[in-house]
């Protein structure tokens, strides 16, 4: 089978997580594809997953790691961008589990010159524990009434889960939402995120995809919005790397980006430019 794709999944010392998220990629429509595990310095529990994973699964993982120094996301997720082997990148979080039609929206909406910024929605820790295999591989824990029966609440937001067909194109149309470039979910031309020298590595958390999208937006590359028809689960996790010093620094960074309008960072993949 030719690989056409290959999805960039993040994680740390996550396994429970992360083994609902490749459960969800065994169960894609869509199968022409790799899965690059962009590990930000786990330890050993992820390691025998992923080792188990690989001889369960129908499609091909590789693992990138190296040492936790604290939160080098940015870093970890470049040397998998230089792992991939297809032409077109996905990116997720090994929080984030796929609906089966995932990869098949990415493919079916990217085009030369675009980005693609998915949609996610938000469980509460309770149903994220309580997702099971099953769940995932019948597709029952991406049924607003399965997840209604397990305390979900009502909102706008389920729209997102029972949208398709016309409904999403449209709600897609009529988001305020700006379609950027979402860490948890988005995908774009290997030769474009190579060409703005990836992600900027002085970045913690808070904004690092944000502002990779913003570069590419400066070199010319639009963004569409396909939040109503891309969608994942994302499961509840606590946020101890959220610091106001880094949500301050990467905003200047951000701001920087945008009155200079810079296309590349000297920060990232490549350090020579």
């Amino acid at each position: 089978m030719k690989i056409d794709t290959s999805i960039i999944i993040s994680t740390y010392n996550s396994p429970d997580w992360l083994a609902k998220v490749l459960c969800g990629y065994n169960n894609q429509t869509y199968r022409q594809f790799e899965i690059v595990i962009a590990d930000d310095g786990s330890g050993e529990e992820t390691f025998d997953l992923i080792e188990k994973f690989k001889g369960a699964v129908f499609y091909n993982i590789v693992h990138v790691w190296h040492e936790d120094r604290g939160f080098q996301k940015s870093q970890i997720l470049n040397k998998a961008i230089l792992e991939c082997q297809a032409d077109y990148i996905l990116m997720s979080d090994g929080d984030c589990i796929p609906r089966p039609d995932f990869v098949e929206q990415h493919v079916k909406y990217r085009e030369e010159g675009y980005f693609l910024s998915g949609g996610y929605f938000m469980l509460p820790m309770a149903i994220s524990k309580a997702i099971t295999e099953e769940d995932i591989y019948s597709g029952r824990c991406f049924d607003i009434s399965w997840l209604k029966k397990q305390g979900l609440k009502s909102s706008f937001k389920n729209n997102k889960l029972t949208s398709s067909g016309f409904k999403s194109w449209l709600l897609n149309r009529l988001t305020t939402t700006n379609a950027s470039w979402n860490g948890h979910n988005a995908s774009g031309w290997k030769k474009d995120i190579l060409a703005v020298n990836g992600f900027d590595e002085r970045m913690q958390y808070g904004g690092q995809d944000r502002e990779l999208g913003e570069r590419l937006m400066n070199m010319g590359i639009k963004g569409k919005q396909i939040r109503y028809s891309a969608i994942c689960l994302h499961l509840d996790h606590k946020r101890g790397y959220k610091t106001k010093e880094s949500i301050e620094r990467n905003l200047q960074i951000r701001k920087d980006v945008k009155t200079q309008k810079k296309t590349w960072t000297e920060y990232g993949i490549s350090k020579e430019k």
